[in-house]
């Protein structure tokens, strides 16, 4: 009986493989590697499905993610959200596309609409995988990780298993993977970021790009690594919602000497002035509501509420929060150190009154 023919690993001379021109090629510039994989990290409530879909709706239509950066080939998006209803996914997506301009009918953004998807195990991955064969998308969003397996994610075996799927997706298909994950609480922003991530160290270390979103008191900041290019600059985002039909994540502002969030004009605008953008003269809106659209922390809503109530300029009703008739969203200013000393706040001192809650 003849021997088996035993089949040999594809192998290349080093020196044969071809060079690329520049840098490393961009899915999205200076956020997301083509052809990459990794993860969004971050705490609850950190808008980490807003910046996946807004990185989604990009690569799809070739517009600047973030109101940023450049998408330089844009092609077909494939996304699967666990904890978001269809309608849910549509709605924040249409409100993106509306703001940029763009016929949501008209782009290639592709949703799983399985109720279930497990991928520690068959035939869901098989069925992935032949869906992205067919489809060809140069991004996979899969929103969250916990939700797409049965495994402990504490255990580095079972966890390195269901990387290296994602990552076999990713080299015989030649598409980008985006796994929307949670941080443990308290864990460390900036640059350790990535050792905050629940669960394995290998979920970390599986990334070419990973991008993290943590609180910074009221501000969001975003932040990125990359295996084989600069991080990008952090920034500060904002899910701006004056437009309830045209909700956006965008930049507002790049992050200063000493970690100082900038805007576009200065510094960035008080916790307290963006609750009265927030309130239409005659509306009421509940204390609930505003930590959703805001996304800030219950303590430091309250304190800005207080302080806002104590002012002259909120008042609450059984409906909820209401501006006062006359009170307008504008900048407030801050008294000099000698005027602030005595427990004492002047209503205007409203920017004093945050500090004056946020020791305590």
């Amino acid at each position: 009986m003849p021997m088996p023919v035993e089949e040999l690993l594809p192998v290349v001379r080093v020196g044969e493989i071809a060079e690329r021109e520049g840098g490393p090629p961009w899915l999205v510039d200076g956020l997301w590697g083509a052809s990459c994989v990794g993860v969004i990290g971050g705490a609850p409530k950190c808008a980490k499905t807003w910046l996946g879909l807004d990185l989604a709706l990009s690569v799809a239509s070739g517009t600047a993610c973030l109101g940023r950066y450049a998408v330089p080939q844009p092609g077909p998006v494939l996304v699967y959200l666990a904890e978001d209803a269809l309608l849910m996914v549509r709605q924040r997506l249409e409100g993106m596309a509306r703001h940029r301009g763009l016929d949501l009918a008209a782009v290639e953004v592709h949703a799983i609409t399985a109720p279930v998807l497990r991928l520690d195990r068959e035939p869901d991955r098989a069925r992935l995988r032949a869906t992205a064969r067919r489809l060809r998308p140069r991004l996979l969003l899969l929103d969250p990780l916990v939700r797409l397996h049965g495994i402990d994610e504490n255990h580095a075996g079972e966890v390195a298993e269901l990387l290296a799927y994602f990552r076999s997706l990713q080299r015989q298909l030649d598409l980008a993977v985006i796994l929307v994950h949670h941080t443990r609480k308290n864990a460390a922003g900036g640059v350790a970021a990535g050792l905050g991530l629940r669960g394995s160290g290998d979920i970390h270390a599986f990334g070419d790009s990973n991008l993290y979103l943590r609180r910074s008191r009221d501000q969001l900041v975003l932040t990125s690594e990359h295996r084989a290019a600069p991080a990008a600059p952090p920034v500060t985002l904002e899910l701006v919602t004056t437009d309830a039909a045209t909700t956006h994540l965008e930049v507002v502002g790049d992050m200063g000497t000493g970690s100082t969030p900038l805007g576009r004009d200065g510094p960035r605008r008080s916790l307290e002035q963006r609750v009265l953008e927030l309130l239409s003269p005659g509306a009421a809106v509940t204390r609930a509501k505003l930590r959703e659209t805001l996304g800030v922390n219950n303590q430091r809503l309250g304190a800005a509420l207080e302080s806002l109530e104590r002012a002259g300029r909120l008042c609450r009703t059984p409906a909820g929060w209401q501006r006062r008739e006359g009170s307008i969203a504008r900048a407030v200013p801050v008294p000099p150190p000698e005027m602030r000393g005595n427990g004492t706040v002047e209503p205007w001192s409203l920017e004093s009154e945050v500090e004056t809650h946020a020791g305590r």
